[in-house]
């Protein structure tokens, strides 16, 4: 007989503690790319499909035609798609169903959890996920597609879809499965003939690169790319009082749950007194508040259904296990209600008390707004915003605040919660905020694990969002309001209650100058919450410590660099001199080309560039030399040659003569006739080919390939302006910028450019330690301009339009 004094205190415990129904505060809380109609069908994916893509239609079709049965040549029947190394096992063999089973079926009957059951590998919290995908008929079919069949169509290709950062990918794979003596090693069902839940494991496999890459994880991984939704977990040792209320609400809101236990350090999968396993991925299927009725008491109590993996009698033995004498007080009615059935299949029931007790953590995965049974139901409360951004060194990846000199430089989000949730009765706001790394497990076979990362919350006023990204004076001034811990998992996610107002999330490494792309989504009751803090991509005022002097006053005003402006009334006897020259290296056609201007360039910066050969560091030598100038009887200065007249140029338009000592106008006549810093490919040291064509074609309206000396000369005066600039952030005269320089750099050169088109700048022109060289930062500032110049050319209110062959034209020259 149970013990009905225990019973009725344990009714009674819930109904008084702070989890019970009187106290408890109701807190608001390469793959084809498919896109799905308000129907929940896939629909045809406008615009061109990936040349990389595998096509299942098309494909069977093929092999139907054929009458071949389809062999996955990016996914093949070898040791490859089984583990990093590609270790081949001897013992092991690829089979199809019907070469293990006679009479192979896609469903038998139809699909239950129970199809769902651990076999060699240890991927028990993608089972987890997988058992919970069945519950629901909308959310399977999504990812599982009705058209997969062993009678129609037959042509042994199957297909599954699943969610990765912000899109659904069609997975394509053959049927052939790793067994031993004829029996499937990985995921099975529990008929021996029923193949879906294998054939889901390897197309999931797929999608990570191998098999192995499924070893260990977290269920709610699984859980948001078989639905698109944002998950949550919740630590026991830190429950919410309102976690089976948060549990019993996402039920009816079709979440999914996943739960665990800690791994015993000393034993894997060490079975607990209770029967439960450690380091163990456990499904959530039900949470009810069931009548109960004692001799001495009636209420309710809290209940909960789980289901180990395994599918075997590894269950809990505690109260509400199977034939517990507990079940003796439920009415036959709410048994039959709750599906109860007594078998040694993996499944049992628990107290909530007991489960808040025996297990250390719950995930929860909440469906997407844009999920199709959310769709239909009319009623959900929450609306998502997101945006995808990465980590780059020497731009964004700025570290944790324990790094107040570069926290500041990473990404920013700007979070809108006008309104509190309509059933606070603190009129408090609710976001539950993720921060979702993007292809880790994938790259598990190089080495590369998840990035430890968190993100960090400020509230901010209009006034503090003039500025854009937020300065680092802000970090230094003000505390954080709210923040995730910094974990190694591969998404963060947190749920946070906060006042109406706005907010900057702050997503990061732990440490700086780690890279990695993220995804961050927002689920909170206000729609199209979260914007970017960035800046409006343009240009703007030069820095003041570059520009002209009009009044051609060589001593500085504001800082150590001042460019000097010639009177465009007078005589300029230097311009003269330097034309005449100009046209000795031109030729008889008058222009230069880009090999010409490489060479005139590469003698004018010979200090500011030297480039040891390919392959070896690179190392700069900036040393300021006295200009070699001769006086005329009536003590004019005189420039000696074209060399050196472009170098005292360049001193007094760039502060300071940078001319090797020695060097004379014979030199660069040697240099154009033997071309010493060009290789057999047209490249070597100093400027790239790349970039003296970029600089030619910034200035070259014709596009005859050439400058005359008005666009040489303008394109030096561009330069200059940049070599300026260059200076004043090559503090230590290093020949590089620092990480994290460039957007200051060029805003300084008259540049306001976003996170995005930074990312890219350091990602064509950084090196690997984040730091921009000079020949790099003037072909980056090349670029900006020429781009910019195009698009002014047909800016229409904002627009430029462009039709096919004009875009092509223009970007491919420049």
């Amino acid at each position: 007989m149970p013990d009905a004094t225990r019973i009725d205190s344990l009714v009674k415990e819930f109904n008084d503690s702070p989890h019970g129904p009187k106290k408890l505060h109701q807190s608001r809380t390469r793959f084809m790319p498919i896109v799905f109609g308000r129907d929940g069908k896939p629909q045809p994916k406008p615009g061109p499909r990936s040349a990389e893509a595998q096509d299942f239609y098309a494909l069977r079709k093929r092999c139907l035609r054929s009458g071949s049965l389809f062999e996955d040549p990016e996914f093949p029947a070898n040791g490859s798609s089984l583990s990093f190394t590609g270790e081949s096992r001897p013992h092991l063999k690829w089979l199809r169903p019907n070469e293990i089973s006679q009479d192979p079926r896609f469903f038998e009957n139809s699909y239950s959890r129970f199809d769902v059951n651990q076999g060699e590998l240890g991927d028990c919290w993608l089972l987890a996920a997988a058992a919970n995908l069945t519950q629901d008929p909308q959310l399977f079919t999504r990812v599982v597609p009705e058209d997969n069949s062993f009678k129609k169509d037959y042509a042994g290709i199957f297909h599954f879809r699943f969610w990765r950062f912000g899109q659904w990918c069609d997975v394509v794979i053959d049927d052939r499965l790793p067994t031993v003596n004829g029996k499937l090693v990985y995921m099975r069902s529990t008929e021996d003939n029923e193949f879906w839940s294998a054939l889901l494991e390897k197309a999931y496999a797929k999608l990570f690169g191998s098999y192995e890459a499924l070893r260990g994880g977290s269920a709610s991984e699984a859980m948001v790319d078989f639905t698109g939704g944002i998950a949550e977990s919740y630590e026991m040792k830190d429950v919410p009082k309102d976690l089976f209320q948060i549990i019993e609400k996402g039920f009816r809101s079709h979440a999914m749950f996943a739960c665990s236990l800690e791994p015993d350090p000393f034993k894997p999968e060490a079975e607990t007194p209770q029967g439960l396993i450690r380091g163990h991925a456990y499904s959530l299927t039900m949470a009810k508040m069931v009548d109960i009725q004692t001799p001495n008491v009636k209420g309710k109590i809290p209940l909960l259904r789980l289901r180990n993996p395994w599918g075997n009698a590894n269950e809990w033995n505690g109260a509400w296990s199977d034939k517990s004498p507990e079940w003796k007080y439920i009415p036959e009615e709410t048994k039959r209600e709750i599906g109860l059935i007594f078998e040694l299949d993996g499944e049992f029931w628990m107290s909530f008390q007991d489960f808040v007790k025996y297990f250390d953590r719950i995930e929860m995965c909440n469906m997407s707004p844009d999920c199709p049974i959310i769709r239909q139901s009319g009623n959900y409360p929450w609306k998502q915003s997101a945006f995808e951004g990465e980590w780059v060194i020497g731009s964004t990846a700025g570290g944790c605040r324990n790094y107040p000199d570069t926290f500041w430089h990473n990404p920013q989000y700007v979070v809108h919660l006008k309104e509190p949730d309509k059933d606070d009765t603190e009129k408090k706001a609710t976001a539950i905020i993720a921060l979702l790394q993007k292809n880790r497990r994938s790259k598990r076979n190089k080495g590369m694990d998840c990035l430890t990362v968190g993100l960090i919350i400020y509230r901010v006023t209009e006034r503090d969002l003039i500025r854009k990204p937020l300065p680092k004076e802000f970090f230094l001034r003000n505390a954080s309001v709210a923040r995730s811990t910094f974990v190694n998992l591969r998404e963060v996610t947190c749920r946070f209650r906060l006042d109406p107002g706005t907010y900057v999330v702050i997503p990061s490494t732990f440490e700086p100058n780690i890279e990695g792309e993220f995804m961050i989504r927002v689920f909170s009751e206000c729609p199209d919450c979260m914007t970017e803090n960035e800046d409006c991509v343009g240009e703007c005022d030069l820095d003041p410590r570059v520009v002209p002097d009009s009044n051609n006053n060589d001593v500085p005003v504001v800082a150590p660099v001042k460019i000097r402006s010639p009177d465009p009334t007078k005589p300029d006897p230097q311009r003269q001199a330097m034309e005449k020259l100009f046209l000795d290296v031109a030729g008889v056609d008058g222009e230069v080309d880009w090999m010409e201007l490489k060479m005139v360039l590469d003698h004018c910066f010979r200090d500011d560039i030297a480039i040891a050969a390919k392959g070896v560091s690179r190392s700069y030598h900036v040393a300021p030399v006295e200009s070699k100038k001769s006086l005329t009887p009536q003590g004019e200065v005189v420039c000696c040659g074209l060399l050196a007249i472009l170098q005292d140029w360049y001193g007094k338009m760039a502060g300071g003569d940078n001319r090797p000592a020695g060097s004379t106008s014979a030199d660069l006549m040697v240099a154009k006739e033997r071309a010493p810093l060009m290789t057999a490919e047209g490249s070597g040291a100093g400027f790239s080919k790349d970039a003296c064509r970029s600089m030619v074609a910034m200035l070259d309206e014709d596009q005859s390939g050439k400058l005359g000396f008005v666009e040489f000369q303008k394109l030096l005066t561009e330069i200059a302006r940049w070599k300026a600039v260059f200076k004043l952030y090559d503090t230590d005269r290093s020949g590089h910028l620092n990480p994290f320089e460039l957007r200051a750099a060029l805003q300084s050169a008259g540049y306001h450019l976003n996170n995005k088109i930074l990312n890219s700048l350091m990602h064509r022109y950084g090196s690997r330690e984040g730091e921009i060289w000079f020949d790099d930062f003037i072909t980056c500032a090349v670029k900006i301009k020429t781009m910019i110049d195009i698009f002014r050319a047909k800016d229409v209110n904002g627009i430029a339009s462009f039709n096919m062959d004009e875009w092509i034209q223009k970007t491919i020259y420049c």
